[in-house]
């Protein structure tokens, strides 16, 4: 697990659509190790949201990208009391990481999706097929926002 900081970590996620289908990743390290969840990761000292986005989708997936609206910003804090499930921290307690994390729509330009950096695999699925990854509500929700908006622009 990442170790505990004294402020929110700021994260970066992009959702890719293509063809009907929104590319998906597996986390291989902690924390949520396991876990299907949108590309991305940590904002990295020095560096703009968009730079983040950029860097983080090409090193978990393999391909480049371009940044587009920001679908939402998701706040995720988790703690040992509530399994790891989300939401504030029980008063009194210290959670083990807060996240504050921008979620935008993306095109991807070039590349080959490829598991990379923190991910231990990618897939492609269908609004239909997403019950089937176990994503958070929070997730989910980003994605269909994301859906919705690729289907406004066809």
């Amino acid at each position: 697990m990442t170790p505990r900081s004294d402020k929110p970590v700021i994260g970066v996620g992009g959702v890719v659509i293509r063809d009907g289908r929104v590319l998906l990743i597996r986390r291989g390290k902690e924390p949520f190790k396991g876990e299907w969840s949108i590309p991305g990761g940590h904002l990295e000292w020095g560096e703009t949201i968009e730079q983040a986005v950029v860097r983080e989708l090409h090193e978990e997936t393999g391909l480049e990208v371009r940044v587009g609206e920001l679908l939402e910003v998701v706040e995720r804090i988790d703690s040992l009391e509530d399994g790891g499930g989300g939401g504030a921290a029980p008063p009194g307690s210290s959670p083990p990481f807060h996240y504050i994390i921008l979620d935008y729509f993306c095109e991807a330009a070039t590349g080959v999706p490829q598991a990379g950096g923190d991910a231990a695999e990618v897939s492609w699925a269908t609004e239909t097929e997403l019950a089937r990854y176990q994503l958070t509500e929070a997730t989910l929700r980003v994605i269909r926002r994301a859906f919705t908006l690729a289907r406004s622009r066809v």
